[in-house]
């Protein structure tokens, strides 16, 4: 008993002096005048702006993909439920990778990670504009664990370069610069229908793809500079994080809503221009869903944060993932083009304001600023990560190739509920702890 409580105390004075450390050097970024404007600093933005539409090409707009792998390219051997681990793991990883990546963007490897995974996503774009029909584990090594890594490497360092020019006017930067995200899913998947369905077919329509995406990373990469503070902040591991993080119920009650939702969420994003097909709306018609949700999407992204500061973002979050999982079980009744359009639209806007409001959310349960990044880390790594992976295959593996669209639907609903209802439990325990309804 006695050495499991000097091993605690041990580990309580080490996110002591974390605090401490990460105070002096708050300090010292203070001191060091970050600029929050400028012409170098807003073409830093420009760059972030830029970096996210290849992204958004290969994780939002996987459906694109997801339909054309399960209508034509591999219709003949994959079942859904095999195809949709390829957009799955891509996603594992994209989110995974952060506990790497963050921890050498501030060691100073910006531009190792950036040209390195540039590199990467190129060359596994031309890997797939090479693949043969039916030949599944191509496609899974270039588009599921190749891009899903390569993307995973690089979004950290993108967004975190906007704190080494940004402090007082964060907020506002960050809107701007992750506007691009937005812009990215909504024109990609437009661009590849046309591609893929057109006269210059899957094949070409992929290295045209690699070529945009290409151009736009290297202007990005040269807009980009980091300027790097000096670094007094001595970080606890990863293992001593999660270990301290784990008896704090609330938090962990919070990680399971985060895996629940995960585990639903992506289920109508991946097959909502499939069942829109199936359900015999016009492919010219079909081809835009994607497209609409994801507009939509970054009005959700933006509109909710507003609220955030005023009302909490538990507040704000619970009422947006309810609403969520109630339009996951109405998708079942939507069967034409006015239905479909306007479900992308509401989809689109609120799982777009649960994907915004999630970092103020698990923020919102540190005790002091220097737990919030190891908090986020340890989220994101190990549970949001894995609802991303495991939620789209068994959707996949419950629809079958009957199409049985309420298995899948009836699964990812009461994942989001369930999602929702564990932050509410969350909330609850917050309040009465911290004496306040605002969270």
């Amino acid at each position: 008993m006695s050495l499991v409580k000097a091993e605690s105390n041990s580990e309580k004075q080490n996110v002591a002096s974390y605090t401490r450390e990460s105070t002096v050097s708050d300090d010292y970024i203070s001191a060091d005048a970050i600029p929050d404007g400028g012409v170098r600093a807003w073409l830093v933005i420009l760059g972030v702006y830029v970096i996210p539409h290849p992204y958004d090409a290969y994780t939002n707009a996987y459906g694109v993909y997801n339909d054309f792998y399960v209508r034509e390219y591999l219709v003949k051997t994959q079942t859904s439920s095999q195809i949709s681990w390829i957009g799955s793991v891509q996603l594992f990883l994209v989110l995974s990778a952060g506990l790497v990546s963050g921890r050498a963007f501030d060691a100073g490897y910006f531009y190792h990670l950036m040209i390195g995974g540039a590199l990467l996503f190129e060359f596994c774009l031309f890997m797939i504009s090479i693949s043969k029909p039916e030949q599944y584990y191509q496609l899974f090594l270039a588009q599921g664990l190749g891009m899903g890594i390569a993307i995973g490497v690089m979004y950290i360092p993108a967004i975190g370069i906007i704190a080494h020019y940004f402090q007082r006017r964060r907020a506002l930067a960050i809107g701007f610069a992750t506007a691009g995200s937005a812009v990215g899913g909504a024109i990609h998947p437009i661009m590849l229908n046309a591609w893929f369905h057109g006269s210059v077919g899957f094949h070409s329509g992929v290295k045209a793809s690699a070529g945009l995406t290409g151009g736009m990373m290297l202007i990005a990469i040269l807009l980009m500079k980091p300027r790097y503070p000096k670094n007094t902040r001595k970080a606890i591991s990863t293992v001593q994080s999660f270990r301290i993080f784990l008896r704090d119920l609330p938090y962990v009650i919070m990680i399971l809503g985060t895996v629940l939702t995960l585990a639903g969420l992506y289920y109508p994003i991946f097959y909502l221009q499939l069942k829109a097909i199936e359900n015999g709306i016009t492919s010219h018609l079909a081809f835009y869903t994607i497209a609409v949700l994801n507009a939509a999407s970054a009005v959700g992204r933006v509109l909710p944060n507003l609220f955030v500061y005023r009302f909490g973002a538990f507040n704000v979050i619970i009422p947006c993932v309810f609403l969520t999982s109630l339009l996951v079980f109405c998708n079942l009744a939507i069967d034409n083009v006015a239905g479909t359009m306007i479900f992308a639209i509401l989809y689109g806007f609120f799982s777009g304001s649960y994907a915004s409001v999630l970092p103020a959310m698990v923020g919102s349960t540190a005790e002091t600023d220097a737990e919030i990044g190891a908090r986020l880390g340890v989220c994101f790594t190990f549970t949001v990560g894995l609802g991303g992976l495991i939620g789209t295959p068994i959707a996949g593996a419950l629809l079958s190739t009957t199409f049985q669209w309420w298995r899948p639907t009836l699964f990812s609903g009461i994942c989001v509920f369930s999602g929702a209802s564990c932050f509410t439990a969350t909330r609850f325990l917050l309040a009465r702890r911290r004496n306040t309804n605002v969270l």
